[in-house]
């Protein structure tokens, strides 16, 4: 009896091993309970290939990354998770492209290697989503909700990895191409490892970063067009930098090895800066062509006065962006808005007030708006 008892114990235990997440799953939770931007990715999707000839938009990558973000540590259950349409809209009127994206997310095929029936060497091809819903009713000026599932092949990775990218929800939203997001998963997986590199030939290139055969056949075209473009966004918007070296065979490149290094300290409060402006003018600011105001004293003499400010009790919430000139507002978003985008949240605020944003002025309207931000956390909890 007591061999019987050890053995079903020693099952039990291999079960209860099989059913626990990995490190990933674990360090997930930890972000997800601290709240902020960051959230970690496992590394196992990061290094998951797309099937050739297939690879995902960057509005689609982004959304793949929200849906890591809000799945958090119960990504690799077998459950599903939902999410806000207006937490991945942006600021877009129209929900199309949602649409279009889960669209994208269910058709596109990824590839590991593995292993037959037979114990032969195999390739197995999966989607990451099984089946989604999309609310298509509007509840007044409310987006809706998507919901998604992950496939049993994709939540046995996430489930097995031990391997994670620490990522900024900031960061990956702001990237403006795909390949350079890619590029930025596979820095931010690499980053504090022993060696901090990735090498592969330009056939393991195209897999990594999902560029098509057909596109960039000359390296020149593709260390321009897209190697060059990805290290310039990856500098001013990650929390590292990366340089690459071209190994040749006789003048042909054969293969790259990109390495990747932390940021100093005062290129890393550049950076944070940089992902709390606007986006707009980004590409200025990169390429060092943002130009500079002078001031002529004379022409500034004969401009007609400025009308003097509201007093602070005839203040009324502004129509624009919260992170140029609002300092207050902007504050109060982020102090007690959970780590959700303040511009967001402003333009849900003003869509509740209605007719009323107008009348609602001053001290009311700063006790209003706070008001709106704790109870936005209340109901969503954090991003």
């Amino acid at each position: 009896m007591d061999d019987e008892a050890d053995q079903l114990a020693r099952v039990a235990e291999d079960v209860t091993k099989k059913e626990s997440p990995g490190r990933a799953m674990r360090v997930a939770a930890a972000l997800q309970a601290k709240g902020g931007d960051q959230f970690a990715k496992p590394g196992s999707i990061i290094e998951v290939k797309f099937v050739k000839g297939e690879s995902l938009s960057l509005t689609a990558s982004r959304l793949l990354a929200l849906m890591i973000l809000t799945a958090g540590g119960d990504a690799w259950e077998d459950r599903p998770h939902r999410m806000r349409k207006a937490d991945i809209r942006r600021g877009h009127k129209g929900n199309e492209r949602i649409t279009d994206m889960l669209e994208e997310l269910h058709r596109t095929l990824f590839a590991i290697d593995d292993k037959s029936w037979r114990g032969k060497k195999a390739t197995l091809r999966f989607s990451l989503i099984s089946r989604s819903r999309e609310e298509t009713e509007e509840d007044g000026g409310e987006a809706g909700w998507i919901e998604w599932e992950f496939t049993p092949d994709a939540r046995k990775l996430i489930q097995a990895s031990e391997t994670y990218a620490v990522l900024n929800r900031q960061a990956v939203l702001g990237f403006r191409s795909s390949y350079a997001l890619k590029l930025y998963e596979l820095g931010a997986l690499r980053l504090h490892r022993r060696q901090a590199t990735w090498k592969g030939d330009m056939q393991a290139l195209r897999a990594a970063l999902g560029i098509p055969p057909e596109v960039y056949t000359d390296f020149a075209q593709l260390r321009r067009k897209v190697l060059e473009k990805a290290k310039a966004e990856i500098d001013q918007l990650a929390h590292f930098k990366v340089e690459w070296r071209e190994i040749r065979q006789g003048r042909r490149v054969t293969e790259l090895e990109f390495r990747f290094e932390p940021k100093g300290a005062p290129d890393v409060i550049e950076t944070v800066e940089e992902l709390d402006r606007h986006s707009s003018g980004r590409k200025a600011r990169r390429d060092g062509t943002a130009e500079a105001l002078t001031i002529d004293q004379a022409a500034l003499a004969a401009l007609p006065k400025a009308a003097p400010p509201r007093k602070p009790e005839e203040r009324t919430f502004p129509r624009g962006t919260l992170y140029f000139g609002e300092d207050e507002l902007l504050a109060i978003g982020r102090n007690y808005g959970g780590g959700w985008d303040v511009d967001m949240m402003a333009d849900a605020y003003r869509a509740h007030m209605g007719v009323r944003l107008e009348k609602v002025r001053g001290a009311k309207m700063i006790a209003s708006w706070k008001g709106f931000c704790e109870g936005w956390v209340n109901r969503r909890g954090r991003p």
